[in-house]
């Protein structure tokens, strides 16, 4: 059981979303584990698109997994979850009741608020606000992996315990040399153990690749990247990522340019897990 939580530095566009969806999806696919993804976010959420078409009943997918006919309402996700919690009634086997199936028995999804009309003077998202810090620590005892995309509507101090019950932080960058100085400058997830450096929509022609990156925060790691890749951010905004990632697995072409999207992914994810296990032998 393990929380991975990817964060942002700053408002800047890091690409932290999509990158988390790659990752998530990946291990999903090719790792014999059950996986959550919680957005925490109350702005329009990336996450839907790329999993669910825009209807109540979701597509079957008869993938490598199998057929998935679970139905649920799109309402009834973190604003179902947070009423439990706040009833003390939220056990791990009942969050599958509120989530949206992406493969059966290997990805699940938890959506954030939807950007309604707030009452009582914000106290609804105040509420379910502070949830999420019991629904990821619940959750960690049902699922593999939870995947929390963190959100920067959220206040200092439940970011911060999300942060502190997480397993492994990835701090989101991009390759723009002002983030990166912001983020060396002023960032204590830097002395974390935990924390892995990412940079997403990664460009390996600019001057601050990878390695460069890494020679710039002294890291001893390597710094992980998920590349811009054209048909990934289309599968995006279609619902089609889940299908990009099964039909990759099949391109037997080497110079194929979505097998370096796949293998960078790949390189990621197994990034991840070490890291992951590393901070377990040294417990």
């Amino acid at each position: 059981m393990a929380v991975i939580t990817f964060v942002n530095n700053s408002l800047e566009e890091t690409g932290k979303t999509m990158s988390l969806v790659a990752i998530a999806t990946y291990m999903s696919i090719e790792y014999n584990s059950k996986n959550l993804i919680i957005s925490t976010t109350n702005k329009e959420d990336k996450i839907n698109s790329c999993y669910f078409e825009e209807k109540k009943a979701k597509k079957i997918r008869r993938g490598i997994f199998g057929e998935n006919r679970k139905t649920i309402d799109t309402e009834s996700g973190i604003e179902g979850i947070a009423k439990i919690v706040r009833a003390n009634k939220l056990t791990p086997e009942m969050i599958t009741n509120y989530t949206k199936v992406v493969f059966k028995d290997r990805l699940e999804v938890i959506l954030g608020a939807e950007n309604k009309e707030k009452i009582n003077n914000g106290l609804e998202e105040k509420e379910i606000a502070e949830e999420y810090i019991d629904l990821i620590n619940v959750a960690n005892m049902q699922y593999d992996k939870v995947f929390v995309d963190l959100d920067l509507n959220l206040n200092e101090n439940i970011r911060q315990k999300i942060i502190e019950n997480s397993d492994i932080i990835i701090l989101n960058t991009n390759q723009n040399l002002r983030n990166i100085k912001k983020i060396k400058e002023n960032n204590e997830l830097l002395n974390l153990s935990k924390t892995i450096i990412l940079i997403g929509r990664y460009d390996k022609f600019s001057k601050n690749n990878a390695k460069n990156v890494a020679r710039y925060f002294e890291q001893r790691g390597q710094v992980l990247t998920v590349p811009y890749n054209t048909l990934f951010m289309e599968a995006a905004n279609e619902a089609g990522v889940p299908d990009l990632f099964l039909n990759v697995r099949k391109i037997s072409d080497p110079e194929d340019r979505n097998i370096s999207f796949a293998g960078e992914v790949k390189r990621a994810a197994e990034g991840i897990i070490y890291k992951l296990q590393e901070l377990r032998i040294n417990m």
